[in-house]
């Protein structure tokens, strides 16, 4: 376990995950998952207050997912337990140290910086993005 959690915050996780990455599979979602997680571990930039999964995918103006139906839906067993899994450890390249994610519109290359921090890669639809080296100790 790499943050302390309960059942409440494994939902919540899972139908984030779920509400901005359905359409990504199950790798997508896992990524998604790996954000949120690292953005609870930062105390860093504009996540220095954020200290639960409650926090990371409430603070105003970060995740568009908490409007969806896909996110006040309940979350499947299936879904907890990818929750699970990012919340015991598992991260997955290029979501591994990222802090941010976007969805460029379609057929559109991802942006090599955005709000000037660098791009780690592209998975399907979702570009990722990570702080630079030395801003955010505690993800790396």
């Amino acid at each position: 376990m790499i943050i302390s959690y309960t059942e409440n915050d494994v939902d919540m996780l899972a139908r984030i995950m779920r509400a901005e990455a359905l359409n990504e599979g199950e790798l997508g979602m896992l990524m998604v998952g790996n954000v949120v997680v690292n953005r609870v571990l930062a105390n860093c930039l504009t996540f220095k207050n954020i200290r639960s999964i409650y926090d990371a995918i409430y603070q105003k103006n970060q995740f568009t997912g908490i409007n969806s139906p896909l996110y006040q839906a309940s979350a499947t067993t299936y879904e907890k337990d990818l929750a699970k899994r990012i919340l015991n450890g598992e991260y997955y390249y290029p979501a591994t140290n990222a802090l941010w994610f976007y969805s460029p519109s379609k057929g559109a290359s991802c942006k090599s910086s955005w709000y000037n921090q660098k791009l780690s890669g592209r998975y399907k639809n979702h570009c990722f993005y990570i702080p630079e080296a030395g801003l955010c100790n505690s993800i790396y």
